[in-house]
């Protein structure tokens, strides 16, 4: 006759890993465990937000500011990235708060027309996200098996949707793929430093030397803004941490927010250190002989020739690594979004596809693919002003966020950088109807 276990055990365990990173993050919370491990329990809302900070539309963009202006875009990279941490631990402190996301937030506090338009515009923004996203996977399997990219786009929706079934067991599996995909971009990238020859002092240089050399420098450097700082990543946030750790109290509250900036802080410094390792690596290697290099499958097959097998099959690597990790989030906060606009239950799968389908249609059509990756980040940039001013809004307002109201300076940042973004677009959209921009030569 079997033993059964002790009652008390079937009440005090938590049946799933999900419930038991909760119940661990409790229990530090309450002072009842202590230690860096502990703090394990806390990781991994930021982490899954930062491989929208990695995607393949970054490996389009950095590829060719790197082939074509070598170090002089790093700077434009590091303002992304500081602009995008700010950016993230506000959505994440939003949701914490509230205990709503930014979509949610923005359904209940704006009319009706502002909602509807909100949500379209937001619905576009994932939707170019997934195009990015899932042509980057199917680009990576396309070089690695030979099979056309429509087949790659098909194996690659299977590998997502196949991830996001994890979700049905609560939010820490996904978590642990996700961050265990991460992983692998930023090792692959740490390789590429050690095979790539790269010139540190000039990189040092041009990280904090900002310049904008020409037209089609300005339009890059909006796409590296459209890659680094994603509208879907400010949105999707606030929804993994609305109801990920349950506090009982302002000093819970407090904790978990300060916890959250450090997680946030760290995973966008490493996602922040790959791309300027993008920019860096295509800058060695395609500056000086092959500053055409636009695409990401010639910059494959020219490193081969350049670098070796080994950096070339690593590139490979880390672009199939970020394919399908950056496509399941994108999957992931498109149905966020379109679930917290409209207010009414959408069965999971037609939220899934609304955001899917328009990759394969694009790709249906024979677009190229690369110009479909700078493109969708322009795009990502032009849709970005809206969700960033919202949030900007909503974190400011005691009445919603009592004494987590943004102070004064994080209000003054935050402007600075919403007036950063909504500057370069401006920039871009006269550039686009061949207006001359004083001191860029070529912006006809």
């Amino acid at each position: 006759m079997s033993k059964r276990a002790p009652m008390t055990d079937l009440i005090d365990r938590p049946a799933s890993l999900s419930a038991r990173t909760a119940a661990a993050a409790s229990e530090l919370l309450a002072g009842r465990r202590a230690g860096l491990r502990a703090y394990l329990a806390f990781v991994g809302p930021a982490v899954v937000a930062s491989i929208a900070y990695m995607d393949p539309g970054n490996f389009a963009t950095n590829i060719q500011a790197g082939a074509k202006y070598g170090y002089g875009l790093l700077w434009v990279v590091l303002l992304a990235n500081l602009i995008a941490m700010l950016f993230q631990a506000l959505s994440a402190k939003l949701g914490i708060v509230t205990g709503r996301n930014l979509a949610e937030m923005c359904r209940d506090h704006f009319s009706q027309p502002v909602v509807w338009t909100m949500w379209v515009i937001s619905e576009v923004a994932a939707m170019a996200t997934d195009l990015a996203e899932f042509l980057g996977g199917a680009i990576g399997l396309s070089l690695l098996f030979s099979i056309p990219l429509f087949y790659g786009m098909i194996v690659t929706g299977v590998i997502v949707y196949a991830i996001l079934m994890f979700e049905r067991f609560g939010f820490r599996p996904v978590e642990l793929i996700i961050g265990n995909l991460v992983a692998i971009i930023a090792f692959c990238y740490l390789i590429e430093m050690f095979i790539a020859p790269i010139d540190w002092r000039s990189a040092a240089l041009h990280t904090v030397l900002p310049q904008i050399a020409d037209a089609q420098a300005l339009l890059l450097a909006v796409g590296i803004i459209g890659a680094t700082v994603m509208p879907h990543a400010v949105y999707l946030h606030s929804g993994l941490t609305q109801a990920r750790i349950p506090t009982r109290d302002e000093s819970e509250k407090r904790a978990v927010v300060r916890i959250s900036n450090t997680e946030v802080i760290i995973a966008l410094a490493i996602a922040g250190m790959v791309n300027m390792a993008m920019v860096m690596m295509a800058s060695s290697a395609f500056h000086a002989g092959h500053s055409d290099v636009a695409e990401i499958e010639t910059a494959y097959h020219t490193l081969t020739p350049l670098l070796g097998i080994a950096a070339a099959g690593v590139f490979l690597l880390s672009l199939l690594a970020s394919g399908v990790s950056s496509s399941t989030v994108g999957t992931m906060a498109g149905q966020m979004i379109m679930q917290g606009f409209v207010g009414f239950r959408i069965p999971i799968w037609v939220r899934r596809l609304v955001t899917m389908l328009p990759a394969f249609v694009v790709v249906g059509l024979g677009a190229n693919a690369t110009n479909a990756l700078v493109i969708s980040q322009v795009v990502l940039s032009i849709a970005l002003p809206l969700p960033m001013i919202a949030l900007l809004m909503f974190t400011r307002r005691r009445d919603i966020m009592g004494r987590f109201a943004n102070s004064r300076l994080t209000n003054f940042v935050a402007i600075a950088g919403a007036v950063v973004v909504l500057s370069l677009n401006i920039l871009l959209i006269l550039q686009t109807f061949g207006v001359t921009i004083p001191g860029l030569a070529g912006s006809n």
